[in-house]
């Protein structure tokens, strides 16, 4: 009887361990599943509508780099405006700039506090909106989709359905075609300012001339491999390619808030202007 019941509970045992690791990858496909399955439009196409930040330092520099402190004029920062580490994203490591243009690079960087267009609130451009450190927000429909990025208020419509419309004008965003690939988001853009740069360590274009194609491919629904190819003939003797993931942010109350940056920079800007004796503005206290 003894044997009878160890034979019974061996066997109870085994089944429910068993059933236990059936269950464990169950859950565990399932959730497998949740993640790389990703949202598709009533169309079938993937929906990357939806609240998005990058998280690596292109923002500071492009090509790799270690930390260092910042422009000589701002040391008192200290850490506040020093250079963290990266290890670059453009594939290569480093921009193919044609022969002593990249003397112009360098000289950006030297004076990059006065001389970077985004000091001055100015929009940031293709592709250096998609990985400044602050989110942006995607709206995609069938015939346009709408990107607006929190920094400024930038933003710009990509015409999905009017490939033959080209740049009539140069803009701070540039003039925006999207198409599909599969399902790969492309995005040509042209007819960008030459104002803007591609990161605080100026690296810079020529503007017009400047053709840039985005490629976002969702790895999954939380997960975008982004991908940007520049061809600038007037500067880089070569086009050149940037990759890097773009994550979804999943606070239930995320919301893209406003950062109009115009009113932080109007001292910078038209200080000279302010008649003698009056006081600058901290932007709080009411002048009379």
């Amino acid at each position: 009887m003894k044997t009878q019941l160890k034979t019974f509970f061996a066997v109870a045992a085994t089944a429910a361990a068993v059933s236990a690791f059936w269950v464990t990858q169950d859950v565990s496909q399932a959730q497998n599943a949740s993640r790389t399955e990703i949202p598709r439009t009533p169309d079938g196409k993937p929906n990357f509508s939806g609240i998005w930040q990058s998280m690596n330092t292109a923002y500071w520099d492009l090509e790799p780099h270690e930390a260092r402190h910042g422009q000589l004029s701002a040391l008192q920062a200290g850490a506040h405006l020093a250079v963290p580490p990266g290890l670059g994203v453009v594939e290569g490591g480093m921009l193919p700039y044609k022969p002593g243009m990249r003397d112009a690079k360098e000289e950006n960087q030297a004076n990059w506090l006065e001389r970077d267009p985004a000091t001055k609130c100015y929009l940031p451009g293709v592709p250096r909106a998609t990985y400044q450190p602050y989110p942006f927000q995607i709206f995609q429909a069938p015939d346009a989709t709408l990107i607006s990025y929190q920094f400024a208020g930038a933003d710009r419509i990509v015409y999905m359905d009017r490939p033959e419309l080209e740049a009539q004008v140069d803009s701070w965003m540039g003039h925006n075609n999207g198409s599909w690939d599969g399902d790969t988001l492309v995005i040509d853009v042209t007819g960008q300012m030459p104002d803007t740069w591609f990161d605080r360590s100026g690296n810079y274009h020529s503007g017009w001339e400047m053709h840039v194609q985005e490629r976002y491919t969702m790895l999954d629904r939380n997960t975008i491999a982004y991908q940007a190819t520049v061809n600038d003939p007037n500067v880089y003797e070569r086009p050149w390619t940037i990759n890097m993931h773009l994550y979804r942010h999943q606070d239930e109350n995320m919301q893209l808030l406003e950062y109009k940056c115009v009113e932080f920079v109007e001292e910078l800007l038209f200080g000279d202007l302010r008649a003698p004796g009056d006081p600058i503005g901290d932007g709080i206290t009411p002048i009379n």
